[in-house]
């Protein structure tokens, strides 16, 4: 029998099955966040309270992923996650999220219910629920989430926000957990095309393909006062560049701290900083605070945390990455661009 397809059901047949797939997965988050009118009407609404957070995430087939390197639950997975991780730069609460899918007519539809179970599964953990979206025809695959959330609270327990332009001068730099693995999964994937090589690719591709939010982190960093953050999803050297661009400073960078993952150390044992630094997709929290509010959030989050450089008067957007003499290393890139990459 031939695999029923999108354009078997029609676009509000689709719509009719994945909103009862969300709504059999997340619907019991909605009273959670004051939803009032979710899936089947022109638009969700939801009572609101404080400050609110919205972002937004799209992947592209062929642009940001590969049908032969991703499952469909992965890549519902990751969409959402992309989007959590956005959330936790800015010590928020995710609460609601819309999902719009552009889509080839002759998309299986079991395919598209993979892609729902991934997303409800990432939605799952940190208790997000799907109140609506769109399903149009494209020539290839795209998917878009639209997330809301709210602000966390802080020292004082009233809301507050994490942001790129909240650095100064003589903060110290920090990030949560290893970087360079989804990059080098991703390479050591393609480079080999045989996804299933060997059991150290898979641990480095399965972060690229079900990349982790750090929600709770960066909850707890906001809470321990620290008020500037972004997560690494461009490169270690771009995003911190970002935060000196709208902090109006500069950064020094030291490569010998950063923590490297060990897979990748034993993968791409010459490329493993460069990855480190420039690979991005990581989606760990970098951050910077004064030594006091650091060790503050050393404690709340123990080893996982690393200090790698300080914050600096100087041009503005200039991040320095200096060896183990305090000499300043050339990087062929910083990081992903969307235009130039």
């Amino acid at each position: 029998m031939r695999p029923m397809k999108v354009a078997d059901i029609g676009e509000f047949g689709l719509i009719n099955e994945l909103a009862r797939q969300a709504r059999a997965r997340t619907g019991a988050f909605e009273r959670l966040h004051g939803v009032t009118v979710s899936i089947g009407d022109d638009a969700a609404a939801w009572q609101t309270d404080g400050v609110q957070l919205a972002t937004t995430d799209t992947l592209v087939e062929g642009v940001h992923f590969r049908r032969d390197l991703s499952s469909w639950p992965d890549l519902g997975w990751k969409t959402l996650a992309v989007n959590l991780s956005d959330i936790a730069a800015m010590g928020g609460v995710p609460q609601c999220a819309l999902v719009t899918l552009a889509l080839p007519p002759d998309t299986p539809l079991a395919d598209m219910s993979a892609l729902y179970d991934g997303l409800c599964e990432a939605a799952e953990t940190e208790r997000v629920a799907i109140v609506g979206g769109d399903v149009v025809g494209a020539p290839v695959v795209v998917i878009t989430v639209t997330l809301f959330g709210a602000a966390g609270a802080g020292p004082d327990g009233r809301p507050a926000l994490m942001l790129r332009s909240a650095a100064r001068p003589g903060d110290l730099i920090a990030v949560t957990g290893a970087l360079g693995g989804s990059a080098a999964g991703l390479a050591a994937a393609m480079r080999s095309q045989r996804p299933g090589a060997g059991p150290a690719v898979q641990e480095l591709l399965a972060l690229h393909r079900r990349p982790r939010a750090r929600v709770r982190e960066g909850q707890a960093l906001l809470a321990c006062g620290v008020t500037c953050a972004i997560d690494v999803s461009d490169g270690l050297v771009a995003d911190l560049g970002h935060i000196c661009e709208m902090s109006c400073l500069s950064a020094n960078l030291h490569a010998a701290k950063v923590p490297v993952h060990p897979g990748v150390r034993r993968l791409f044992p010459e490329d493993a900083l460069r990855l480190a630094l420039s690979g991005g997709e990581d989606y760990e929290l970098l951050f910077t605070a004064p030594a006091q509010t650091l060790a503050a959030a050393r404690r709340a989050l123990g080893d996982g945390l690393t200090i790698i450089g300080e914050m600096t008067t100087g041009e503005p957007g200039k991040v320095r990455v200096l060896d183990e003499g305090g000499q300043p290393l050339a990087l062929p890139k910083r990081g992903w661009d969307h235009f130039a990459s």
